[in-house]
């Protein structure tokens, strides 16, 4: 899978609260969340993206809570993957279980913000377009694929399966 976007830049130890504040969680509907994507760290952050967009984060990524809503949030906004130095585990496994791809980068620093990236998932490359550079990340294993291409965890459970009948 490859995914094309512009580069939208954060910094380190951004937290789920940062990423969906409490007074948003009143529903639990992607597109809805979605709206409020990020507005507890740049409010009006929905308004400057375009479908496909990528979020670039600083070490800790998604750190705070546990609570599903915040990769929710960033997909539901159609955000297309998210790129940092590390993140948080328990926002790293709800990411890859709602079927939002991340990835983890260690020379993020030197993309910049509006940059135009194209990420290879199953390589594991990042292609800054607007500076002609290359940045090796981690690529993901065929099942790691498949949950993401499948639309998250229970997308997949419900396609693979036996149903009982």
């Amino acid at each position: 899978m490859i995914l094309k976007g512009r580069a939208h830049k954060f910094r380190d130890d951004v937290n789920t609260d940062e990423i969906i504040p409490a007074k948003f969680l009143v529903s639990v509907d992607p597109k809805e969340l979605g709206k409020n994507c990020m507005e507890g760290i740049k409010p009006g952050f929905v308004k400057t993206i375009k479908q496909g967009d990528i979020i670039l984060g600083g070490k800790n990524f998604g750190c705070g809570s546990s609570r599903e809503h915040a990769p929710i949030s960033i997909k539901g906004a159609g955000i297309s993957c998210v790129v940092a130095k590390s993140f948080a585990r328990i926002f790293y496994r709800n990411s890859i279980n709602i079927g939002l791809p991340i990835v983890e980068c260690k020379d993020i620093n030197k993309i910049k913000e509006n940059d135009e990236l194209s990420i290879d998932l199953e390589k594991g490359i990042i292609r800054n377009i607007t500076q002609n550079k290359i940045y090796q990340t981690g690529s993901y294993a065929p099942f790691m694929q498949e949950l993401i291409n499948s639309g998250g965890l229970m997308k997949w459970v419900k396609k693979n399966l036996p149903t009982g009948d």
